[in-house]
């Protein structure tokens, strides 16, 4: 992950192009850096060509006078002067030997790095050349763009002082600046014949970025003694004492390094002073040591400031150090940060659109996601996609159409005082986000506020666990003396999920009794007209990663409709709304809950996984009877509702790319295998399947502080003993505190970015922690983890 050190300044060198002079400018650089008495260390990872042509041997040669300074390597040499995907396949010809893959090579550079500082404690430079232009492939075939990232190193850009010079090297800017990375100079060569300096350097100022210029390198001369003596005497008047050009880059680096450090050092206190942070009692935050400093995030790693040695200034340590995000960034990452094809969607749509009005408007991303979630999610069901901000706008837009469509179907037994008391039918420990629409339609609790009014009736569900290696299914109080029992032992995760073939037991009779005998008794009592059901179907996340049983969900949705349920073509007694922001598109192993329970929604709403973790969007779904309701001749009647950036043209792109390449991951191997783990031991294939190991899952749940423990897809739930249980509990929050500390498991290498040991940033429910991958973690990261875990709980 991200390399930064006190002492050792570090330079990543790009070209615009080939044939740019990046080897000269990097030559130059490394002299001005040992000219000032910096010790230096110069890395060129991949060389291909002729060993006295290669880029190493070119500065060793024009830095002798330094060489007691200077430390310069190649760590992947090949003899063919081609690409060095080409290289590489060239010289394996002959083998069946593969080229080093991008993690291999990556973890290379980072180690080289991590020994050049562990040399010493003294002010020192690197600069790291990269070869031929931004683009030009690495040996996987990786665009040297992409696989550089996870090191994020700050960048010199050479730029193209040739014909076509200015295009290339904007293009090349554009696409560093694409994948995040910071350019803090851009060089190239004086040319008074194209004076591609004098269009770049305004251009460069406008954006804040430094660029100077030097001469041209004299030509080569037949005589190698005066060849070398021609090009050693150029190097010596641009780096001189007296030039401008060189020197004046070499203080600017050493600027931006020093800034660099200055805003890590100070961001904890600058945010202290000016941020209000959700879900966070200021009041317990005791200072700068408790502020998580994020510089930068690459696929399931944040890239977090090591606080003792960025306050170390003799530290040979990385001032950054990898953390896991393990919880997928509040739930939203869906291919980890910073992927490179949604950051071009976004870029493709924010070209081409902006954003545009939308009301009887269609612009084609917008399209397109209608038409593509229409025929997933909603296939079955759906007719129409309503667009939104974010999980919680959506649902109250969905609790706005099914309250409508309910008070149309009655609206000759509700009179208007009526209309404003309608009550909603959920779950105790629902959440359907912050806004008061979405708490009111929840029970009171720790997340609602002085103008939250609870309207409606909401069960105490039955919920699934594993504890000691056996599932169960724990039946609340309220419902025990239906089923006569607080706990029903599960034949095996596949069978809780096998709606369909439970939906005719005792359980489910209890489940249906106890559901019609409580609506009878409300409706005795006077409650509130309940207008719709609503769920957060299989999984319930704010309110304590509430595995719910499915069976009780289905049989709920059949007793409000009054009739068994498959695909709801015209509603009936209540409209069903789905919460899907959490749990949808694959977030726990499916595309959508409806096959899973065997019923479906006439109302739906999907966010957080849909555009990737990348933008916020929302997207509602509805059947075409509850469209009906809104249809009139009167605008009145109309759903009067919207956003300003309702179904922006960014968000919309993002999230047809975030669903193409869903629809790829769900053929991969990865998914494959991880499936084929959970099959049952019958043979047949499991309709519920997880990332995490159902072994690892097994053995935690047999731990004397573990309470139970659940996993579904990318989440895993680990609810600890607890007699002071809740959302208030410190429990979870105390035992795996340990997790942060950056290290990797006992026996076995770091499998973060560059292979340094990493931390792991999580959050807890109360007495529960979950931990969350992405959708296309790797397997190698995600048993780290585990193991991080069970060392964890192990130890205490």
């Amino acid at each position: 992950m991200s390399s930064l050190f006190q002492h050792l300044r570090i330079h990543q060198v790009f070209g615009a192009n080939t044939n740019v002079g990046k080897t000269i400018f990097t030559t130059s650089l490394v002299r001005a850096s040992a000219l000032r008495g910096k010790k230096v260390f110069y890395l060129k990872p991949v060389s291909t060509g002729p060993l006295d042509d290669a880029d190493d041997h070119h500065v060793n040669r024009y830095t002798t006078k330094y060489s007691s300074l200077i430390t310069a390597e190649c760590l992947f040499r090949y003899d063919e002067p081609v690409s060095p995907h080409l290289a590489v396949k060239l010289r394996d010809v002959e083998s069946t030997r593969q080229p080093p893959s991008d993690a291999t090579f990556i973890d290379s550079v980072a180690n080289r790095i991590r020994i050049y500082a562990k040399s010493g404690n003294a002010p020192a430079h690197m600069y790291l050349e990269t070869a031929g232009g931004v683009h030009s492939p690495t040996l996987s075939g990786t665009s040297q763009a992409d696989c550089y990232r996870p090191l994020f190193l700050p960048t010199v850009l050479v730029g193209d002082s040739q014909l076509g010079g200015i295009s290339t090297t904007i293009s090349s800017y554009e696409s560093l600046l694409l994948r995040g990375y910071t350019v803090d100079a851009v060089v190239l060569f004086h040319d008074d014949y194209y004076r591609n300096w004098e269009y770049l350097k305004p251009y460069f100022a406008e954006r804040g970025v430094f660029l100077a210029t030097v001469d041209h390198p004299p030509g080569k001369l037949a005589d190698p003694l005066q060849d070398f003596a021609s090009t050693d005497q150029y190097y010596e008047s641009i780096t001189s004492v007296e030039s401008e050009g060189i020197r004046s880059v070499v203080d600017h680096l050493d600027k931006c390094h020093h800034h660099r450090l200055q805003d890590l050092e100070s961001m904890p206190r600058r945010a202290l002073d000016s941020i209000w942070w959700p879900f966070v009692q200021h009041g317990l935050v005791q200072g700068d040591k408790d502020v998580n400093v994020i510089d930068s995030a690459y696929a399931d790693f944040f890239s977090v400031t090591n606080k003792n040695a960025l306050a170390d200034r003799s530290s040979t340590q990385s001032v950054l150090s990898p953390q896991y995000d393990g919880s997928a960034s509040w739930w939203t990452q869906t291919f980890g940060h910073a992927h490179p094809s949604l950051t071009m969607a976004a870029a493709k749509a924010s070209g081409r659109y902006g954003h545009v009005m939308f009301p009887q408007a269609v612009h084609l991303p917008a399209l397109k996601l209608a038409e593509r979630l229409l025929n997933g999610p909603g296939k079955g069901w759906a007719s129409r996609a309503f667009f939104s901000d974010n999980g919680s706008t959506g649902m109250e837009v969905a609790i706005k159409m099914a309250l409508r469509a309910f008070t149309t179907r009655q609206q000759h037994n509700l009179n208007n005082e009526e209309k404003k008391e309608l009550g909603i039918l959920g779950l105790k420990g629902s959440y359907h986000g912050d806004t008061i629409g979405a708490m009111d339609a929840c029970e009171e609790g720790i997340y609602t506020c002085e103008w939250h009014e609870s309207k409606g009736f909401w069960f105490d569900p039955p919920t699934v666990g594993i504890k000691d290696g056996e599932v169960l299914i724990n039946i609340p109080a309220s419902l025990a003396s239906f089923s006569h029992s607080k706990t029903v032992k599960a034949e095996s995760i596949a069978w809780v999920y096998e709606v369909e073939n439970r939906i005719n037991t005792p359980l489910a009779r209890a489940y249906a009794m106890y559901v019609t005998r409580a609506l009878e008794a409300l409706n005795q009592r006077g409650g509130p007209v309940l207008a719709a059901l609503v769920i957060e179907p299989i999984l319930m996340g704010a309110g304590g990663m509430l595995f719910v049983d499915p069976l009780f969900q289905r049989v709920l949705v059949d007793t409000v409709r009054g009739r068994r349920s498959g695909a709801s073509h015209r509603w009936s007694g209540l409209p069903v709304i789905f919460d899907e922001v959490f749990v949808g598109l694959n977030r726990i192993g499916v595309e959508s809950t409806g096959p899973l329970l065997g019923v479906y929604p006439d109302i739906s709403v999907n966010a957080k996984v849909l555009t990737g973790g990348l933008i916020p969007l929302a997207v509602t779904l509805t059947s075409q009877s509850i469209f009906e309701a809104f249809l009139s001749d009167s605008k009145a009647e109309a759903l009067l509702h919207g956003h300003s950036y309702t179904a922006h043209p960014i968000g919309c792109e993002v999230a047809n790319e975030t669903l193409s390449m869903l629809d790829k991951l769900a053929l991969s191997d990865e998914w494959i295998a991880a499936q084929g783990s959970w099959v049952k031991e019958n043979g047949d294939q499991s309709p519920v399947w997880s990332l995490w190991d159902p072994n690892f899952v097994g053995e935690v749940s047999k731990l004397p502080q573990v309470k139970e423990v659940m996993a579904l897809g990318s989440v895993l739930s680990i609810k600890v003993e607890d007699k002071a249980a809740g959302y208030t509990s410190q429990s979870a929050q105390t035992l795996f505190q340990p997790l942060y500390e950056p290290k990797a498991p006992d026996g076995i290498l770091s499998s973060a970015p560059g292979g340094a040991p990493f931390g792991i940033h999580y959050r807890t429910l109360g007495d529960v922690a979950y931990f969350m991958t992405s959708l296309n973690t790797s397997v190698s990261v995600i048993r780290s983890i585990e193991d991080r875990i069970w060392e964890t709980l192990t130890s205490t």
